[in-house]
């Protein structure tokens, strides 16, 4: 498996995603392309199919997660919009994500990647002592979480890649680490806390880094993204 690079394209409608991707349309690498809720709640499934027909693969952030039941139905339909990514929430449960795993899957077999979140990067060890009760050090919270996603046959994990290297050791190099929290040197880190450059990343492990503002609100974003993808990729 390749190292990538994922543009979180964080639009709020239609136009401006379409806009944006737009500039790369002549450039020979066209971004994997990260959708969020704000897009996807704003613009519907069709902004997915256009984005995949202009050949772009496809990150479908949402996030899911309640009762087993619901979040297998919830990826059933989910499945048939030909992503190449998809995740839900850890803490939903081993349970939880097996049933996303066998509603993600396809008749034929097939299905997208499935990961699953850990803990947000915007999430501190003091924030998840103080508010969510959760006492355990942070690492050992995302290395358990991660364990549970694999224990469910979910194909990796979304977690800062700072802690890319204790999830590779707990489940192995084949489980895919997908690391937001990714800023340029010297950049605004914005409401992330716990963040890296592409060129740590790599150093850390990361399989894929997810990288928005730093691209998207540039000046530059071509040459933004080819910066990205010289300091990960290589």
């Amino acid at each position: 498996m390749g190292k990538d690079v994922i543009v979180a394209c964080d639009f709020p409608d239609r136009d401006s995603v379409l806009s944006f991707l737009d500039q790369f349309s002549g450039q020979a690498r066209k971004p994997f392309v990260k959708i969020g809720m704000e897009l996807f709640y704003g613009a519907g499934p069709d902004i997915v199919r256009e984005i995949k027909r202009r050949g772009h693969r496809i990150f479908l952030d949402l996030k899911l997660c309640d009762i087993p039941n619901t979040v297998k139905k919830a990826m059933a339909v989910l499945r048939d919009l030909d992503v190449d990514m998809v995740n839900v929430h850890a803490f939903g449960t081993i349970e939880m994500m097996k049933a996303a795993l066998e509603g993600l899957t396809r008749p034929d077999g097939t299905r997208p990647l499935l990961i699953a979140v850990t803990q947000l990067t915007s999430t501190s060890e003091a924030r998840m002592r103080d508010e969510l009760l959760i006492d355990k050090p942070l690492p050992e919270v995302v290395t358990r979480y991660a364990q549970n996603a694999r224990a469910a046959g979910l194909d990796g994990v979304v977690c800062s890649p700072l802690e890319s290297p204790v999830v590779h050791g707990a489940c192995g190099a084949d489980f895919v680490a997908v690391t937001p929290g990714v800023r340029f040197s010297g950049g605004a880190v914005g409401d992330q806390v716990r963040v890296t450059t592409p060129a740590r990343a790599r150093e850390l492990g990361s399989d894929y880094i997810v990288v928005g503002r730093p691209i998207t609100a540039s000046e530059d974003p071509i040459d933004a993204y080819r910066k990205c993808c010289e300091e990960f990729v290589g």
